[in-house]
């Protein structure tokens, strides 16, 4: 049997003799552990930032897990997010239709024509909408209340804003019976009422003027929209009568009455208003020839920035308060 001072390296190890270069082999081992874990940590702080662990646990599982936190039924995630005001003007061809989110609140002025009702509600729904705050049917024409029953029976409505003045048509009858299936009331303006949507001021600027029946568009709902600084027009089918029967302030954005018809946006009214941005909804090609070129010319004349839905498809205009930006062919 060897002695101690004869035992090798690891004989002496086998025998418990930890030597001096044993214990800092031991110290080292321990050091570099402590320094591996303090890696994977921070690897793995940094890993898990960047994912999601429930998309990576779900995955894992065969897609059992969800994230139960993510938001459902929102109106355009985007809108909520920024905070800003979105108007879309809508691309229904002959016709008009305008939705307007304020973060939560929604109001849509008509829904186009018969044929273009599934094409609003669609796009309501692709937008993550399931109710209409205010829904405006300016006047009983087909191309401006066409689709109106078919938005009141997709979505949940809160008020139904339309003028006094009625037709025989059966559109006009369709959208009265699909108020009384849901059991609505229709609320009559008047001018100088108002009523909010989140942050935007709405204000009824003219409705049902006198001897209205043999021509309905005077019988337009006008509605003027402030949000911020910015200030919005829409003028549904409303002619020269309805606009010199009172003074107009200054608007950002007009939406121009009658799909840009001579009948409408006279010299004075547009001296008055002088938008910065006019929207004209129209139809390609459509056979009345509009919009005219007299309306073009006098909005041009003063440095307004005219868009055209048959042009540009569906306008989106923005606003924050201050700024306005305005976006064609939206989806």
């Amino acid at each position: 049997m060897k002695n101690n001072n004869e035992l090798s390296f690891w004989d002496k190890v086998k025998e418990g003799k930890k030597t001096k270069y044993y214990k800092r082999r031991k110290w080292l081992n321990r050091l570099f552990t402590l320094i591996l874990l303090i890696i994977l940590i921070v690897a793995g702080n940094f890993y898990w930032k960047e994912h999601d662990f429930n998309e990576f646990l779900g995955n894992a599982l065969g897609n059992t897990v969800t994230n139960e936190t993510e938001p459902t039924n929102t109106i355009e995630t985007e809108a909520v997010v920024d905070g800003n005001l979105r108007v879309y003007y809508l691309d229904v061809g002959q016709a008009d239709s305008i939705l307007v989110i304020d973060k939560d609140k929604t109001m849509l002025i008509d829904a186009g024509t018969n044929e273009a009702g599934e094409t609003v509600v669609n796009f309501l729904k692709d937008k993550g909408i399931t109710k209409i705050d205010y829904l405006v049917g300016t006047h009983p024409h087909e191309d401006h209340i066409g689709g109106l029953d078919d938005v009141i029976n997709n979505f949940e409505i809160g008020t139904i804003y339309m003028p006094k003045m009625q037709t025989t048509t059966k559109t006009f009858e369709d959208v009265l019976d699909s108020i009384a299936n849901k059991n609505l009331q229709v609320t009559t303006p008047v001018v100088g009422d108002s009523f909010d949507l989140t942050n935007a001021h709405c204000t009824i600027m003219a409705v049902d003027t006198e001897d209205t029946e043999d021509n309905l568009n005077l019988s337009s709902i006008v509605i003027r929209m402030t949000y911020g600084g910015n200030s919005f027009l829409f003028m549904g089918d409303a002619e020269e009568a309805n606009e010199s029967a009172r003074n107009w302030q200054p608007a950002d954005v007009l939406k121009v009455g009658h799909h840009g018809s001579r009948t409408s946006s006279s010299q004075n009214f547009i001296n008055q208003v002088m938008p910065s941005f006019a929207i004209i909804q129209v139809g390609k090609d459509n056979s009345y020839n509009l919009p005219n070129q007299e309306t073009i010319d006098k909005l041009t004349a003063i440095g307004t920035k005219i868009y055209r839905t048959d042009e540009d498809g569906t306008i989106l205009v923005v606003s924050d308060g201050t700024n306005i930006q305005v976006e064609t062919n939206v989806e």
